[in-house]
């Protein structure tokens, strides 16, 4: 029986609004959830230009309504939060343990990647009476979801807020996962982190908790560097805008780090004219990750890479969703890594208007829509 429900959708030419739509029982591989919370991003921004109407969101967390017949390993009435990067377990790349980057299934890496509009399959949701995608093939901004079962990961430790679990689907694992699964960041080394949004805070917290010895934030806005030293930061510099790929400011992190630059160095702000500027802050054989997914065409001088630097370019933090979410919402459980102090506004889904135009503004660390 199909759910009559309120979701924010796009028409794909840069307007939103909120409408009903219709939501199918789920297929035998597929999970219904009841969404009690949304993160909201600057990718569900720019998903209002994707060209095509999409439902909006990629960050989610609330309990499962129905299940297919073929799914078992959640319940009716279990909390749990989605995973974007959904895996087929089948590809070349899920079989060697890359599931963010499925060949078949993810809507940036798959098959039925255009432009990251989602893929072509049904969504089993109805606008208007005709079928609409999800965004990611998840869709957050409504109050009801269908998904496939992959997407979805039981909330394995209690009193987590739903809130809490939404961010952790996206922009927590993407920072947290940057650099414990992509940089391997070593106990004692030095990192730098340049952008201090929600991505850039959970690199901070990442770094932390694979105990880095300095962890050095790098921004334009005063009152974002006040919040990195709570999640972690051990030194905070405020960059000028006008500092053209941030090279003055690297020469104070080499002094920093003993004339040499840093072991690794995060760029977090998703603007292309700062995709190179992390290999500045990094000492030779040093490693620069592109954290923000920055796909514009952008140029580099070669002379950054001397000598022996790395450059990493991770997608959603190698996100694998049965390892990676257990152990970020443990870490919350011990007091390791801040959640609750990430998110500075909560919006009804009324509210989304204000929320993207908070966000574009900078007032927030993470907004989330609360159902």
């Amino acid at each position: 029986m199909m759910i009559t429900c309120k979701a924010a959708i796009t028409d794909g030419k840069g307007k939103f609004f909120v409408d009903e739509i219709e939501v199918a029982d789920p297929a035998r591989d597929e999970v219904l959830i009841k969404i009690k919370a949304a993160g909201i991003c600057h990718t569900d921004y720019d998903s209002l230009n994707w060209g095509k109407p999409l439902i909006l969101g990629h960050e989610g967390a609330g309990i499962v309504e129905r299940v297919g017949s073929a799914v078992t390993h959640v319940k009716v009435g279990d909390s749990v939060l989605l995973n974007w990067a959904i895996p087929c377990m089948n590809c070349f790349q899920c079989n060697i343990g890359n599931y963010h980057i499925c060949e078949k299934s993810s809507p940036v890496t798959g098959q039925g990647h255009s432009t990251n509009l989602g893929h072509a399959h049904p969504s089993g949701s109805l606008w208007k009476g005709q079928e609409i995608e999800r965004s990611f093939n998840i869709g957050t901004i409504s109050e009801y979801t269908l998904v496939k079962a992959a997407a979805v990961t039981k909330i394995s430790i209690e009193n987590l807020p739903f809130e809490c679990g939404a961010i952790i689907g996206c922009g927590v694992m993407t920072g947290y996962g940057s650099v414990v699964n992509a940089g391997k960041v070593e106990s004692g080394s030095s990192v730098v982190v340049l952008g201090t949004g929600g991505v850039g805070l959970s690199v901070i917290q990442g770094a932390k908790i694979s105990k880095a010895a300095k962890i050095i934030a790098i921004d334009i806005n005063p009152n974002r560097l006040e919040m990195a030293k709570k999640f972690g930061a051990t030194h905070c510099l405020l960059a000028d805008p006008k500092d053209e790929g941030l090279l003055k400011i690297s020469e104070e992190v080499k002094e920093l780090c003993e004339g040499k630059g840093a072991d690794y160095a995060f760029e977090c702000t998703a603007r292309p004219e700062l995709g190179a500027a992390p290999l500045a802050m990094i000492r030779n054989a040093g490693t620069a990750i592109q954290v923000s997914g920055i796909e514009q065409e952008i140029k580099f001088d070669m002379n950054l890479f001397e000598w022996d630097k790395l450059y990493l370019n991770p997608l959603y933090g190698k996100c694998n969703p049965n390892k990676d979410f257990d152990r970020i919402m443990k870490h919350y459980q011990e007091g390791e890594l801040l959640l609750e102090e990430m998110i500075t506004a909560r919006y009804s889904l009324d509210q989304l208007p204000q929320a993207f135009e908070d966000m574009l503004k900078g007032k927030n660390a993470k907004g989330v829509i609360i159902f």
